[in-house]
């Protein structure tokens, strides 16, 4: 199971780092860039749940303790409830990430890769400050230096996301690391296991209504209008008021049009 998960983002990367040496121009430069940051998004999104599982796992270990505290006849206090999620500070490094993740939002983009490699320099290897630099030099359009953090963070991520669907003990998790692995084979063009793994992601999560709308993509590029047509249909019915149950009605109108989904 793990070497499913690492294989297609791999060959994702790959394939990226080859057209970025190629030094592509125009449309095909653009496109370059929106894979790109496809990619991303994909494992920046499984990182923040994964983020979320881990401190959960964290108040797992602490009950475990309290009940082999209890079979010992300890007399440790019982603590109850969620554990805080605490965040080291080096030096003020979440400082510079806060002030990084502002820049980004108001278009500053060299500052805020600045401020983040300020926040990198003080505390090396935080994962929120490696994501934010990966985004803010691609909207920098430093490719090259963002396709270099972006490995360090799929590296990462890779490890959490394989041992989530390896371990298969976590609903959550289990349901978004398929929906994520979908995405990826979507953004390969491989719309075969791209449906494979977006059918498993609503058998998992049902009312994960953005997997509907993806799936119908995959089924339309894979030549199969009518069933994606069908299976947009069905997340506007399970949820018309979602933001995505409405994107499944958009795209409905828009086929109907004869236009094409948007790749």
């Amino acid at each position: 199971m793990s070497e499913s998960i690492v294989t297609p983002l791999r060959a994702s990367y790959d394939q990226l780092m080859q057209s970025v040496d190629a030094a592509p121009q125009g449309a095909e430069r653009e496109q370059l860039k929106k894979d790109i940051i496809q990619l991303f998004k994909t494992v920046d999104g499984a990182i923040t749940d994964l983020g979320a599982l881990r401190e959960e796992i964290r108040v797992l270990v602490d009950r475990y303790k309290q009940l082999a505290q209890g079979e010992q006849g300890g007399q440790a206090p019982q603590f109850t409830g969620a554990a805080p999620a605490v965040h080291a500070d080096h030096i003020g490094a979440s400082t510079f990430i806060e002030k990084g993740w502002s820049l980004i939002s108001l278009g500053d983009y060299p500052g805020a890769v600045q401020a983040l490699r300020k926040a990198l320099k003080l505390s090396p290897g935080e994962l929120p400050a490696q994501s934010l630099l990966g985004w803010a030099l691609m909207l920098n359009e430093e490719y090259d230096a963002a396709l270099e953090t972006f490995h360090d963070v799929l590296t990462k991520a890779i490890e959490h996301l394989s041992k989530a669907i390896r371990l298969d003990n976590d609903k959550k998790a289990t349901l978004y690391a398929h929906y994520y692995l979908g995405l990826v084979y979507l953004a390969r063009d491989m719309y075969e296991d791209a449906e494979t793994f977006l059918q498993k992601t609503l058998k998992l999560g049902p009312n994960l209504i953005e997997a509907y709308y993806e799936l119908g993509r995959a089924q339309w590029f894979a030549g199969d209008p009518d069933t994606a047509k069908a299976t947009w249909d069905d997340g506007h019915r399970a949820n018309k008021f979602n933001p995505w149950g409405k994107k499944c009605k958009e795209m409905l109108e828009l086929v109907a049009q004869g236009q094409e989904p948007p790749r």
